[in-house]
């Protein structure tokens, strides 16, 4: 009687209990009506933190019916990133600067939204669009190039895995607390009017206006 008790308690916890973080980074499985293609492990971490080592981890996935219909174009594929870190220390404050640096340098527009009740950061431009959130020791990037929409279901299966740690605001106000990295602590360029750099301490996307492309 007492480990029919028990067994009913552990199966209980696992059906009510978030999905596992995989070994691997990422899902290297099915999302439901997204197919799972390819995984692959990346050498390349696309926000750097000093003194913090990282390994990236990429999957991609394609609706049911392309998968059997075959030649996926790149506006079929959804593609995910997952950068683990060996520590938390700076993880969020470094994916803000980073979303906030291609608001203001790289042309794209980034926003902030709410999917599946996590909190993440939209970025938009370059024939690109992408969801992207920091979590406890890892950054999660879902998205790809051709798209014009990033489907939920997607990204909140990962969002469970992968809990967002982004704060409301957090592209206008302070930037997170933690360490910077090196170069960023040097002492800042003087002001040149004739070649200005945003601020990217104070940066705020609903204040800035991208120019419009030169036909």
């Amino acid at each position: 009687m007492r480990l029919w008790l028990i067994a009913c308690l552990v199966a209980l916890v696992a059906c009510g209990g978030k999905p596992p973080i995989p070994k691997r980074g990422v899902v290297e499985g099915d999302l439901g009506a997204w197919k799972f293609r390819r995984f692959q492990s990346v050498l390349d971490v696309e926000v750097w933190v000093d003194n913090n080592s990282a390994v990236a981890y990429t999957a991609s996935y394609v609706p049911e019916d392309i998968e059997k219909r075959g030649h996926p174009e790149d506006k079929d594929v959804v593609n995910v990133f997952v950068t683990r870190y060996e520590k938390d220390d700076g993880v969020l404050r470094q994916t803000v600067k980073f979303v906030r640096r291609l608001g203001a340098e790289g042309g794209y527009q980034v926003d902030e939204h709410k999917i599946g009740g996590a909190r993440v950061l939209t970025i938009n431009g370059h024939g690109e669009t992408w969801v992207m959130w920091a979590a406890k020791n890892h950054v999660v990037k879902v998205g790809g190039r051709g798209r014009e929409s990033v489907p939920d279901s997607v990204v909140e299966s990962y969002a469970d895995r992968y809990p967002s740690v982004i704060a409301g605001g957090v592209l206008e106000g302070p930037l997170p607390v933690g360490p910077d990295n090196a170069v960023e602590q040097e002492d800042k360029p003087e002001y040149d009017a004739n070649n200005p750099r945003p601020d990217l301490e104070k940066y705020d996307p609903k204040k800035t206006k991208i120019p419009d492309k030169k036909k």
